[in-house]
């Protein structure tokens, strides 16, 4: 059954984007602080303590989607990331902002003569909630650490394999 393998797929490209995104800020969390400043939707002190927490948060949660462990919980928290930012990119082209979402470093002003992505980056983070939906709604997929400690029953198709295995013998 392809389920297993599409829910694989959909943790390994969300965790990844996330370490990525993550890791990318980590290294300078002044310039993370401003870029969530630029959306102009937090007080200073709530936006000053996202932009020195989203980094850490982006790398555990994607860390924990590539292995596979507690994979629904991690889907979860990633799929309200990414509504979150989806919120943030939207609110900001409603309003007018012109700003760079700061999705994977910077400060979120724009290069002169640079103009807003938000259509491409809404696009992106909402098939990024999709991939969140699907490992929220199919967990763990293949090469999961839920199946190997035991914390998710096997997959159908494991069950079926183990049944296959003991008719043959």
């Amino acid at each position: 059954m392809a389920v297993p393998w599409v829910t694989t797929l959909a943790r390994l490209v969300l965790g990844g984007v996330l370490i990525v995104a993550g890791w990318l800020k980590i290294g300078t969390p002044a310039l993370s602080v401003q870029a969530v400043k630029a959306y102009e939707l937090l007080p200073d002190g709530v936006a000053t303590a996202v932009g020195y927490g989203l980094p850490i948060l982006e790398i555990v949660v994607g860390a924990l989607l590539v292995l596979g462990l507690l994979t629904r919980f991690s889907a979860v928290v990633a799929g309200l990331l990414m509504l979150a930012f989806v919120v943030g990119i939207a609110s900001a082209w409603a309003r007018g902002l012109r700003i760079d979402c700061g999705c994977f470093g910077g400060d979120g002003t724009l290069a002169a003569g640079q103009e807003p992505a938000y259509l491409a980056e809404l696009l992106r983070d909402a098939g990024l909630v999709l991939c969140a939906a699907w490992a929220a709604w199919f967990p763990p997929g293949r090469l999961a650490l839920d199946s190997l400690l035991g914390l998710t029953p096997p997959d159908d198709d494991d069950l079926l394999d183990d049944s296959q295995e003991k008719e043959n013998e």
